[in-house]
């Protein structure tokens, strides 16, 4: 490069090491191998390892496209005295938090790692009555119809907290990450594009998730339906409830496991349910969702007892509390962003 050759061999040399010291750090801070960094800039491992060990120093564009894969500038590169934590994104700086390129990798691989254990959990609060149903339709009406509908609700019971301990278990990794959710932050230096790309790697499999989802939720139906045109026995229809409720349950897998990834995305650019203005409104309307859904399973519990053990029908309050969930929950935040 012709801006090193007119430097003296010492200042040339300091260079050499500052920048030999920074693209260490910054590769093994991203758990990057010396031919995974090779193989993004499109050079050889030889080639990283001589800047490395301060043999040689990057040409312009590859001090560019280091900086742009580290999300630091090329300030921070080339100067000992830069201080990494000054470098921000976005030309007016607000007060608060500011996320580092390494708190903004840690957190999408942290949603990554667990998106497909919460989605499996939620999976499990959907098929949780299966066994309920199915044994009040065989046994309704014999001698036996108390004692299964009792061990129905001990396995739907059992089957809901190992899917609450699953969430609460994958949750608290999320949790020390809780302010990107509810918090104002900026965005250290090339944070944001490295973030975008993400994100748009992402998009083909999240669309993906999202069409096989939905297809899955419509076909489960068609079980159901054809089974009430040759029958009118209840064993045979419950039987098609417990497959729609098997068509939900891997509909709503992906829609969760897709969307705990994108949503990580959406948190850390502050976009879409994530702005500024929306983080505020979701504070003030974060206690209803677990107010409503502990209203609903009591509702839930004591209809299905009061009403004699009716476990085959009452299952309807689900999906009519889920609608009913919607649109709620649409009224309050409307409300709350009012105030």
């Amino acid at each position: 490069m012709e801006k090193y050759k007119k430097t003296d061999t010492g200042k040339d040399e300091g260079i050499r090491m500052i920048l030999a010291e920074k693209i260490i750090a910054l590769r093994k801070r991203m758990s990057w191998s010396q031919e995974e960094l090779a193989e993004k800039l499109n050079i050889s491992r030889q080639s990283v390892s001589k800047w490395e060990v301060g043999a040689t120093i990057p040409d312009l564009d590859k001090i560019l496209k280091m900086s742009e894969l580290f999300g630091v500038s090329t300030d921070y590169l080339l100067k000992d005295e830069m201080e990494e934590t000054e470098l921000i994104s976005g030309k007016d700086v607000p007060e608060g938090r500011i996320v580092s390129v390494e708190e903004a990798n840690a957190y999408m691989n942290t949603a990554r790692e667990v998106c497909g254990r919460i989605a499996a959990a939620v999976s499990l609060f959907i098929l949780s009555p299966i066994a309920l149903l199915m044994m009040a339709a065989v046994w309704e009406e014999s001698v036996w119809e108390d004692r299964m509908s009792i061990l129905g609700v001990i396995i739907l019971l059992s089957v809901v907290a190992i899917g609450v301990a699953i969430c609460i278990f994958n949750g608290m990794k999320l949790e020390k990450y809780k302010y990107i959710e509810q918090e104002a932050f900026s965005l250290q230096y090339g944070v944001e594009g490295i973030v975008e790309k993400r994100k748009s790697d992402f998009e083909g499999k999240y669309r993906m998730s999202i069409v096989i989802g939905t297809v899955l939720c419509i076909v489960g139906v068609i079980p159901l339906l054809a089974l009430s045109l040759v029958t009118e026995r209840d064993v045979p229809l419950v039987g098609g409830v417990c497959i729609l409720l098997l068509f939900v349950a891997g509909g709503v897998y992906l829609f969760v496991r897709a969307g705990v990834v994108e949503e990580s995305f959406d948190k850390l650019l502050q976009c879409g349910e994530y702005t500024v203005e929306n983080k505020s409104v979701n504070k003030k309307v974060a206690f209803f969702p677990g107010v409503y859904w502990l209203l609903v399973t009591a509702i839930y519990l004591g209809y299905s007892f009061y009403s004699g053990n009716k476990w085959g029908r009452s299952w309807i309050i689900w999906p009519v509390a889920g609608v009913l969930f919607a649109a709620l929950n649409a009224v309050i935040r409307e409300a709350a962003k009012e105030e």
